[in-house]
């Protein structure tokens, strides 16, 4: 059976990186909400024109349209042997709507939860360091630059990204307890596999190798 794996998790707690390991363990595409939006905009096709409008006026993309753009990409034939979802569902109307749609098509569903305690995942977060020219990314603890504070690649002295900072990390806490973590709920509830993994220890490579023996105890 095609499994569709859904990574949830606080902001921060390595869900992205997570998403990367995996694909690359299970041969599965990482499908990213984030990255799907930037190509629609970028590309400037009909889905991406609304959404940059909607954005632009300050509102929120309405869910029908969101799930409208994660349709067109699940469709697509890399992921009819399942794929690791990232950054979706983040609503109720949201997962409600993924499920109906897996369940149509047969894919299983397995949603991985990682579990890191919020003053970590700032510590992390802080500890992130951005090169304002090329895009480089560092982290003081995990990457650091080989150079001090300055880029490996161009000798640019790194900045902190404004959304990074422990005020904006702690306010995006907030948004996700209001709005995404009560999925949970609904999660355990109606996935056909619900996992807890604990995302502070074992390093990202440990904790990939981890989901990875769930997911294929299945």
């Amino acid at each position: 059976m095609a499994r569709a794996i859904v990574m949830f998790g606080p902001p921060g707690s390595g869900k992205g990186t997570q998403a990367v390991l995996l694909a690359d363990a299970l041969g599965l595409p990482h499908v990213s909400t984030g990255d799907i939006f930037r190509a629609h905009v970028q590309q400037g096709s009909e889905l991406g024109l609304q959404v940059r409008a909607i954005l632009n006026s300050g509102g929120l993309v309405p869910d029908e349209l969101v799930n409208r753009i994660v349709e067109e990409r699940l469709a697509r034939p890399d992921c009819a042997g399942g794929f690791i979802l990232d950054g979706y569902p983040r609503t109720l109307p949201q997962a409600q709507w993924l499920g109906g749609w897996l369940g149509e098509r047969g894919f299983e569903q397995v949603v991985v939860n990682l579990e890191v305690d919020s003053e970590i995942i700032v510590g992390r977060i802080g500890a992130r360091r951005q090169c304002p020219r090329c895009g480089a990314s560092y982290n003081l603890v995990f990457n650091p630059p080989k150079n001090g504070a300055v880029c490996d690649r161009d000798q640019t002295p790194l900045i902190t990204r404004p959304d990074d900072q422990e005020a904006v990390v702690r306010q995006r806490f907030q948004a996700y307890a209001r709005q995404t973590a009560p999925l949970l709920g609904y999660f355990r509830d109606t996935a056909r596999r619900f996992h807890d993994v604990d995302g502070a220890t074992g390093g990202p490579d440990g904790i990939a190798r981890r989901i990875v023996e769930l997911v294929r105890q299945g």
